[in-house]
């Protein structure tokens, strides 16, 4: 895939497929909608697909059109915003509605992750008891009620790779001192690796450890990342291009230019290298595991 003047298409992709839900939603046809919105329906499946950026007041059209609400209408325009974005970064704070997420769609639409964490626990494989704790870390005056939302997003994302059909291929990479940060406490540190030991016995899923005397390696530098694939066509041709998701504090930053993702491959593969093999990562894990329930 050619570099353009577009920047990365993550944001319109996302856009894309939020236009096709609300679409959906309205119970209108592509005929229909592009009819009423004096538009082709070749563009219109352009804009569905991601293949094309959008204007902020075109997007506002088409909310207009299928009764989008108007906090989700305003996230859509921030959205066509970035469209044009080289490197895209979204914060937009309290603009985004709850539960319009960026990276649940890309992760929903993945077929593959390859996942580095140096620091926690990804998300992906966090038991409620953990999750609890590093939401309320990261959102220290949210309510209860918002802390639960979270939470139940977060645990339900987890489907992805427990479902019996056609489960994502997860292959993750941790430091070390992923097992040793007691986040909440012995109990809930004792849950969550014993979790990732059971996890990690799934066909689809492949967890590694990086244990301190590696030294220096690839993710020392690179910083925790995820590689999300995408499915193929009958061809065998990506039907999306590769992405590169690194998380902030503030937001997220997307890249899916071929050389960035190559470079972010290379680094996988350099941290794969030197992490420990499956078994051994299982017996420290659960070495671990046990550390934490002694009294």
């Amino acid at each position: 895939m050619a570099e353009g003047p577009t920047g990365s298409t993550v944001p319109r992709r996302q856009l894309g497929r939020h236009l096709k839900e609300l679409r959906n939603r309205a119970r209108m046809t592509v005929r229909a909608a592009a009819t009423t919105l004096e538009w082709s329906e070749a563009k219109m499946w352009r804009i569905e697909t991601g293949q094309t950026p959008l204007r902020a007041l075109d997007v506002q059209a088409m909310c207009a059109v299928y009764g989008a609400p108007s906090d989700l209408t305003q996230a859509l325009m921030g959205l066509a915003k970035e469209t044009k974005a080289r490197g895209w970064w979204h914060s937009y704070g309290d603009v985004i509605p709850e539960g319009f997420d960026v990276f649940v769609g890309l992760e929903e639409a993945a077929t593959s992750l390859c996942s580095y964490e140096s620091d926690v626990v990804p998300g992906l494989l966090q038991t409620d008891g953990y999750a609890r704790e590093i939401i309320r870390t990261h959102y220290p005056k949210m309510d209860d009620e918002g802390v639960d939302g979270r939470v139940q997003l977060r645990i339900e994302r987890q489907a992805l790779i427990t479902r019996a059909t056609a489960p994502s291929v997860l292959r993750v990479a941790l430091a070390e001192t992923v097992l040793r940060r007691p986040v909440g406490g012995n109990s809930v540190m004792a849950t969550q690796l014993a979790h990732l030991v059971y996890v990690s016995g799934l066909p689809s899923v492949d967890i590694r450890v990086v244990p301190f005397t590696t030294g220096a390696h690839a993710g020392v530098l690179s910083g925790p990342f995820v590689i999300l694939r995408f499915p193929t066509n009958g061809d065998g041709v990506d039907t999306e291009p590769p992405t590169v998701y690194a998380d902030g504090y503030t937001g997220g930053l997307y890249l899916d230019k071929p050389r960035e993702v190559e470079q972010y491959e290379a680094a996988f593969a350099g941290i794969w290298d030197a992490a420990l093999d499956e078994q051994a990562s299982q017996r420290l894990i659960s070495e671990v595991a046990g550390s934490y329930r002694q009294p």
